[in-house]
């Protein structure tokens, strides 16, 4: 008897896995599960690669890469830098137009008031400077104080931060969107967090550039996230998920709902969706 031809592999039935950090990847503490860890690992072990996607600029993100044993490709900065891990290099870089960003802070504050804000300075080493009055997240990102408001503008910016004295978060973007939306973007990353950014700059924009690297497209991803800043990367992907903590923004437009941060949601899906 002839022996049988060996089988096929089965196809991937998504080449590449876009994660968001926090809300999604990580839990509340900056952890990774092991569920988690171990879905990732078996889902790149079976050829799927895995791209972290996040808000954070990349000083934000390096320990958090580390923590994983991450040397591929990120995407930071809300898509504006493509930071290659094991190289520890910026691959591409976009940089706020410092003199749009001014004259849009004008506007939102003749609308809305008086503003506290906070910077993301350009570069592999770019510091968080903070003015009066913001409120930082508790945790270990480092930032520097900032007295001078001309500081503010003495260095290229990857975004500006913005908080309002009485203002939710929600409604603070949308005033931000309707007064000076012609001239940056705006978007909601997380509580307390409303940023200026380059004008058509998303999360969507540097996933595709590191997607285009790997040789995978839009059509071959799943993308997981929390806020309303992973919308435009759910409109680029095949598949977009949002973990059960995100915001409704998200729910609305994502093409199903996992479990929380906390409660591994993203191993959930990778588990079905991988056969794992």
């Amino acid at each position: 008897m002839s022996a049988s031809a060996p089988t096929a592999a089965a196809p991937l039935p998504y080449k590449l896995i876009a994660t968001d950090l926090d809300g999604t990847l990580l839990r509340p503490d900056e952890s990774i599960s092991e569920r988690t860890r171990q879905a990732l690992a078996a889902a790149t072990a079976a050829g799927a690669a895995h791209i972290v996607v996040t808000g954070r600029s990349v000083p934000w993100t390096r320990h958090i890469l580390e923590a994983l044993d991450y040397h591929g490709l990120a995407v930071c900065g809300q898509g504006g830098q493509v930071y290659h891990a094991g190289e520890r290099r910026l691959l591409t870089s976009v940089t706020l137009d410092r003199q749009l960003a001014g004259l849009a802070l004008s506007k939102i504050e003749a609308e809305v008031g008086p503003l506290f804000l906070a910077a993301s300075r350009d570069g592999l080493d770019g510091q968080v400077l903070v003015g009066p009055g913001y409120r930082v997240q508790e945790g270990p990102l480092p930032n520097v104080l900032m007295d001078d408001p001309g500081e503010l503008w003495a260095a290229p910016l990857n975004k500006v931060y913005l908080q309002h004295p009485r203002l939710d978060d929600d409604a603070l973007a949308q005033a931000a969107r309707q007064v000076a939306g012609d001239l940056v973007g705006v978007t909601m990353a997380g509580p307390g967090v409303v940023e200026l950014l380059p004008l058509g700059l998303t999360k969507a924009t540097g996933l595709s550039l590191a997607a285009r690297r790997l040789g995978v497209t839009a059509k071959e991803t799943v993308a997981f996230g929390d806020m309303p800043n992973d919308i435009p990367m759910f409109a680029w992907a095949a598949h977009g998920v949002a973990m059960a903590n995100a915001h409704d923004e998200l729910k609305a437009v994502a093409d199903e709902v996992t479990a929380s941060h906390e409660d591994d949601g993203i191993a959930v899906v990778l588990e079905r969706v991988y056969g794992l």
